[in-house]
C-alpha cells in the first residue's frame, strides 16, 4: 500500500487496523504522482496496481469496492498468472 501520509501516520494507521501488510510513506507525493494516482486535491486515489516480477504494470483497477476487494484482487492476480506464496 502506498500513502502520501507521514510515516508516524502510517505506522499509528497500521498499529490501530492491526495490518499484517506494508505501507509506504511518500508525503512528497513523487510516486503516487509518477503512477498517475495523484488527485487534484492532493490525496492519492484508490487504486490497485498490479506490478509483474520485472516492474512492469500489468493492470490498474480503478474501480475497488472495498466489500469485495480481497475476492477481486484474488481473482485478478489468477487471471495475470501471478505465483502463489
Amino acid at each position: 500500500m502506498l500513502s502520501v501520509d507521514t510515516l508516524e501516520d502510517n505506522t499509528a494507521f497500521a498499529e490501530e487496523h492491526q495490518a499484517d501488510f506494508p505501507i509506504l510513506a511518500n508525503p512528497d507525493k513523487d510516486v503516487v504522482e509518477a503512477y498517475g494516482a495523484l488527485m487534484p486535491v492532493g490525496f492519492a486515489n484508490r487504486w490497485t496496481y498490479y506490478i509483474g516480477s520485472d516492474g512492469t504494470v500489468l493492470r490498474i483497477d480503478k474501480e475497488t469496492d472495498a466489500d469485495t476487494a480481497g475476492e477481486d484482487m484474488a481473482r485478478t492476480m489468477d487471471e495475470l498468472d501471478f505465483p502463489r506464496i
